[in-house]
């Protein structure tokens, strides 16, 4: 054992000397981390120390030139201050939470979704968020109802204008399926289907959000009957009934482009690839 109060040395597994840095506070043991130096270890132990006896420092105030990580920073302030230890880098407020993805990239939560993001590290790849569930890493936009297709804007979009706000009242779906669009006409509401095959074409125009999604399945249907080699999305709509889906998929009309398009694939032994 050091003789460095909250250290402890350890070995890795190539051998090499390592030493483990931890805190007890309120009861609750908590990792500090491991560092390759018995005096840096110290130093994370005396900083996290620092932090959750002075209640005067805030997440803001954070010390980049300290080895204590800026996750873990967080984990303390908001054990000290709210008494409830998260191991993710929330910080409760009163009716939502924030989670520090770092020093400027702030996420915002309702309370509702506290034990998800409590249990679930969020982590980044390019502008994509996701966490590890189940061995799988899940787009946390698929949480709100955004698919993973979705473009901000046109399918979905933040109204306050915070792309970092995931809040259930500030995220509007604005188009909930595949190659739908929605648009006013005479001031009524309209919907458009689009396919892409090499191009976008127009499938139809609808007047529910729903004959639009079916009507890109039944196009997308006759393309690979056709031959067309190609992997196309399908729309799941859960509120309709199977026989209702049947009855509008085989009387909803896709438009004569889609039908040449199939006849070309058709008069081809082996298909038509588009991309």
């Amino acid at each position: 054992m050091s003789d460095l109060k909250g250290v402890y040395p350890t070995v890795k597994k190539n051998g090499a000397p390592s030493y483990r840095a931890s805190i007890t506070y309120r009861g609750k043991h908590i990792s500090l981390g491991s560092y390759d130096s018995e005096k840096v270890a110290a130093e994370a132990f005396a900083y996290a120390k620092k932090v959750l006896y002075d209640d005067t420092i805030g997440i803001a105030d954070y010390v980049k030139s300290e080895p204590l990580p800026f996750e873990k920073f967080v984990v303390l302030v908001n054990f000290r201050d709210k008494k409830m230890y998260i191991a993710t880098p929330i910080y409760l407020d009163q009716k939502f939470f924030r989670y520090y993805l770092d020093e400027r990239r702030v996420l915002t939560f309702d309370t509702d979704d506290l034990f998800y993001y409590s249990s679930h590290k969020i982590m980044r790849r390019g502008s994509h968020l996701f966490v590890a569930d189940y061995g799988s890493q899940v787009n946390i936009l698929n949480r709100y109802g955004i698919k993973s297709y979705a473009v901000e804007g046109r399918d979905y979009r933040f109204i306050n204008g915070n792309p970092y706000d995931f809040r259930y009242e500030n995220i509007e779906i604005i188009n909930r399926y595949h190659g739908v669009r929605q648009y006013a006409k005479k001031g009524f509401q309209r919907y458009k289907a689009i396919i892409h095959i090499g191009g976008n074409f127009v499938v139809g125009h609808y007047n529910s959000e729903n004959e639009a999604a079916i009507a890109y399945n039944k196009a997308a249907d006759l393309l690979k009957g056709a031959g067309i080699r190609r992997e196309f999305f399908q729309n799941y709509i859960e509120d309709l009934p199977a026989k209702q889906y049947a009855e509008i998929y085989s009387n909803i009309k896709v438009s004569q482009k889609i039908i040449d398009l199939c006849d070309t694939g058709k008069k081809t032994k082996t298909g038509v690839s588009i991309t």
